[in-house]
């Protein structure tokens, strides 16, 4: 009786793009699963942490700013298991994944907190932009259409964090 040869990773999965386009797609969105969970929980520090003139306000817009962040992790995370991988999930992996540097241990002051969150949005949306190659080349719009709503937070909130930079 001829042996049976182990079953192909994500075998079954149909959906007109190829497991290498898959793969490298899975983990350019992995990498912008971290980020974005790193720059939430860094954000969600400093609407703890915010003190100063600025309190009201910016406590108020941290607040805001973490909530959308929150909300992105999940479709990100599923469109990686519709592609047929895993999503990372736990500090450690997100520690390797992610270009962004953890929250200071010593809450900086305010403007400080602004211009590291400012850069946070910035990088995530470059980390976005630089996997639509991939995701054109295969042809997955889905996909497209998740970065394309991404860059738009992240470059918006870029913005109106370097406008309170701005003197």
């Amino acid at each position: 009786m001829p042996k049976k040869s182990a079953p192909a990773v994500n075998a079954g999965i149909s959906i007109g793009i190829n497991e290498k386009d898959r793969a490298a797609i899975a983990a350019g969105l992995s990498k912008l699963l971290a980020e974005t969970y790193t720059l939430y929980l860094t954000t969600h520090n400093f609407h703890w942490n915010v003190t100063g003139p600025m309190f009201n306000s910016l406590h108020a817009m941290f607040m805001a700013q973490y909530t959308e962040l929150w909300n992105a992790v999940d479709p990100v995370a599923e469109r990686i298991r519709s592609l047929g991988h895993a999503a990372p999930g736990s500090y450690g992996q997100f520690a390797k994944l992610s270009g962004l540097p953890d929250a200071p241990a010593k809450p900086p002051k305010a403007l400080e907190m602004v211009r590291i969150l400012k850069e946070g949005h910035e990088a995530v949306a470059r980390t976005a932009r630089a996997l639509f190659p991939v995701v054109e080349k295969a042809s997955d719009e889905p996909t497209a259409d998740l970065l394309t709503q991404r860059i738009t937070v992240h470059e918006q909130t870029a913005w109106m964090l370097r406008s309170l930079l701005e003197e």
